[in-house]
């Protein structure tokens, strides 16, 4: 006897072989992963002290695993309560069951249970409860049959089905719902509207003066596939300020809509139910309920699908840019412990001035008024230099807004009053630091200070070490990302949170100086216990050794675990507590000592005695390859800090404006910021010039962080200058020639170079555009934009200066 496989007895993939697939890893290796992660352990924790366990699993995978895992425990909740929900109506059939538990994504579960959802009373319920599916089964499946003349026999004056039209427009409302509600039927138009379709927006009629800023927009068009993610945010904003009218074309690029048309759609569903129009009685009646579930019904609710689908893309990769830009920003290289002087820069309130000691300490501040109105230059001069002989000041932090290339000017002098003193000048990003400054825990940390002078304790601190101070600030103020106040705050806050963990984690922190803030990112430390930390460190004076901590207050064994490896004590009771190896394989150190016959303070540091150390001799059943490996590299770099080499921008004498720039000029700049089309770099002008994506290389760049990231000093060549409106495009292909009228590089048009970069149709693309003309990717409106437009917009909320 041949046994029969039913869709419902195949087996169907765990969440765990799901995930390993996607990853292409083994599955044991995901079932220990989530083992651990189920266990309270972070990701941090696993990718460094658990590789053994995870088969050698990296950070990046274990953050993806993390979130699909979310994802697909979220998708088989819900699955439950679908199949809770049909099979207490009496509905769930084995074939049904088996639709639902092979569904892959949550869209797909929804179409599914569309026709089981409870849901308000429609027109097709109505005609069903009249006795209307019958006949509108007979004409589906017999279209020889004349509609009137059927019609005339399901005439009920009860249920207000007077005549035969009465009761043909009943039976139409059930099969238009039945159409709609085809779950494969539904997957298949979803996902060729996605490839085919495009967004089209126009302006509300009155709309255009208020909107102005959104006049890339008033007459746009182009492929749902191609749309960037700034892009389809700044429609979304355009259509909830009122200013804009969105929505998905389903014709294809390039093809006119024809109202009276038969669609390729609708000849989907048409064939999917066997519709065809071979002139039958019945069948102009079928095509007409075929149209009507199309442009009434199905169209309408997959548009919502696909903006939905579109928000989420824009928002995924908006996070991702901030994320990287974060990340970026957090592991700058420190300038390290050295006494420095914080300038927060300003006009008519004056340049608030703060001195940290070596340890962040603030020491002095002041307040001075070298600029307009006051013009106390040499005042000032005799201020800071008294400042800078009494506290033997090393660094000068100079905070980048208002104001600021003038108080750099007054820096530079100061630095040439005191050549013997070797002072190094900064300008620093101030993002976020009037946040930090009216922080509760600002007030705490510095109760004397006015809100002020702790904006300039920021800046200094920031140079010092970037990642201590700016983790005191919520991720989203600190300014590096694209619509940021468009994001979902939930996914957003998630995000940088895993950024800044695993920028904390991957640094590691001294135990003894680390502020209560940033020991709440240390792995296995959160809020609570970092207050009874610093709390206990507080009473009881610095602490001595990494085992000390199991003193502390609610710092349990399972705590201890997951952070002990990521705390640093310089100068404690054990070296090994000053380096990245942890305790629980000290005992391993042991027998390296054993080894090489040398003790722990002389095997530090010494990579020539460590490398005659064969790790696979040191395996054993406690300790794997992986952990023998990374202790030996330890050992041998003992507490690396795994950040670049601090280095500075030296801005050009005389270029202190926009105006002084000349096309061709090469200058020494920062790289403040990154987005998909470019990097912004800071040459000293008061205004960031714009790299963009086609000027980085002369090989193709598809991402600007394969080239640059935030903080990297670069030279860069001025290619054009629009001094009225302030844009400046530059290039770091230093054998550029600029060309009239600005064409080069970034070009000077749209916001700050910024309207046409996302669609690469620079002239000094080199073959960057893939190929294909960027027109057609482009909105209809090709003017210059505005510098209110919606891009300006959103770099401006984005935390860039646009004039």
């Amino acid at each position: 006897m041949t046994s029969v496989v039913t869709a419902s007895s195949i087996p169907l993939p765990s969440i765990q072989q799901q995930i390993a697939n996607e990853l292409g890893v083994r599955e044991e290796q995901v079932r220990a992963a989530v083992a651990l992660l189920d266990g309270g352990s972070t990701v941090p924790f696993i990718a460094r002290y658990r590789k053994e366990v995870t088969g050698m699993l990296d950070d990046t995978q274990l953050r993806t695993l993390e979130e699909r895992l979310r994802y697909l425990r979220e998708l088989a909740d819900r699955r439950t309560a679908v199949l809770d929900s049909i099979r207490e109506q009496g509905k769930l059939t084995p074939e049904l069951e088996a639709q639902i538990h092979a569904a892959d994504s949550k869209a797909r579960l929804e179409d599914i249970y569309l026709p089981y959802k409870t849901k308000r009373r429609t027109r097709a319920q109505i005609a069903r409860e009249a006795g209307l599916e019958p006949l509108a089964d007979a004409l589906l499946a017999d279209p020889t049959l004349v509609p009137e003349q059927v019609a005339a026999g399901y005439l009920n004056d009860e249920k207000d089905i007077k005549d035969a039209t009465a009761a043909l427009e009943g039976a139409r409302n059930i099969l238009t719902e039945r159409f709609a509600e085809d779950a494969d039927l539904i997957g298949r138009l979803r996902e060729r509207l996605w490839s085919e379709g495009r967004m089209v927006s126009t302006v509300k009629p009155g709309a255009e003066l208020k909107g102005a800023k959104f006049a890339d927009y008033f007459d746009f068009s182009e492929p749902l596939t191609k749309l960037p993610s700034h892009r389809i945010l700044a429609l979304f904003r355009g259509a909830k300020e009122e200013v804009l009218s969105v929505s998905v074309d389903p014709s294809a690029e390039g093809e006119e809509a024809d109202p009276l048309a038969v669609t390729p759609y609708e000849m989907a569903i048409a064939t999917q139910f066997g519709v065809s129009q071979q002139g039958r009685p019945a069948d102009a009646w079928l095509v007409s309920a075929v149209r009507t579930s199309w442009r009434g019904r199905i169209l309408m609710r997959l548009e919502l699908d696909l903006r939905t689908r579109l928000r989420e893309k824009a928002e995924e990769d908006a996070i991702k840019v901030f994320a990287s830009n974060l990340r970026d920003l957090l592991l700058a290289a420190p300038a390290g412990p050295r006494a420095t002087l914080g300038l927060d820069p300003g006009l008519r309130t004056g340049t608030k001035v703060a001195v940290v000691d070596a340890t962040g300490k603030v020491v002095a501040y002041d307040t001075i008024y070298p600029h307009q109105p006051h013009n106390k230059w040499q005042d000032s001069l005799v201020t800071l230099d008294a400042l800078i002989t009494k506290h033997n000041i090393e660094l000068i932090a100079i905070g980048n807004g208002t104001a600021s290339r003038e108080t750099d000017k007054l820096a530079a002098e100061l630095v040439k009053l005191r050549p013997e003193r070797k002072l190094t000048k900064v300008v620093v990003s101030e993002a976020g630091a009037s946040v930090y400054s009216a922080s509760a825990f600002a007030s705490q940390e510095l109760p004397e200070l006015d809100v002020s002078i702790r904006g300039a304790v920021s800046i200094a601190r920031r140079l010092q070490d970037p990642l201590a101070e700016l983790v005191k600030i919520d991720p989203k103020s600190i300014g590096v990302g694209q619509y940021q106040h468009d994001l979902p705050d939930f996914s957003l806050s998630r995000s940088l949170d895993a950024v800044v963990e695993d920028c904390v984690n991957g640094v590691g922190v001294d135990l003894n100086t680390a502020s209560a803030p940033l020991l709440t990112r240390v792995s296995g430390i959160g809020p609570g216990l970092a207050e009874s930390i610093v709390e206990f460190r507080d009473a009881n004076g610095p602490f001595t050794s990494r085992k000390a901590l199991a003193k502390v207050p609610r710092l349990g064994p399972k705590a201890f675990e997951l952070c002990a490896g990521f705390l640093r004590i310089r100068d404690g009771e054990n070296p090994l507590d000053a380096s990245g190896v942890h305790p629980e394989a000290y005992s391993l150190v042991g027998r390296i000592v054993q080894v090489t016959g040398a003790d722990v303070p002389t095997l530090l540091g010494n990579g020539q005695a460590l490398r005659k150390v064969r790790a696979a001799d040191l395996v054993d059943g406690t300790f794997g390859l992986p952990t023998v490996t990374d202790v030996l590299a330890e050992l041998e770099k003992p507490g690396r800090d795994p950040r670049p080499t601090f280095a500075t921008a030296t801005f050009a004498d005389g270029v202190e404006k926009v105006s002084d720039l000349r096309p061709g000029m090469v200058l020494e700049g920062v790289v403040t910021n990154v987005a998909a089309f470019g990097a912004f770099v800071d040459v000293g002008v008061h205004q960031d010039g714009l790299v963009h994506v086609s000027a980085l290389s002369d090989r193709f760049v598809s991402d600007p962080r394969e080239v640059v990231k935030p903080g990297d000093v670069v030279r860069a060549k001025v290619m054009d200058v629009d001094v009225d409106r302030k844009r400046i495009s530059l290039s770091l292909r230093l054998d550029d020639e600029p060309t009239p009228g600005g064409t080069s590089g970034a070009g000077g048009r749209g916001e700050r170079g910024a309207r046409q970069a996302p669609r690469g149709a620079s002239t000094g693309n080199r073959g960057q555009t893939g190929g294909k003309s960027a027109q057609s990717s482009r909105p209809r409106s090709e003017k210059p934009a505005p510098a209110n437009s919606a891009m300006a917009d959103a770099l401006r909320a984005a935390g860039f200066q646009v004039d």
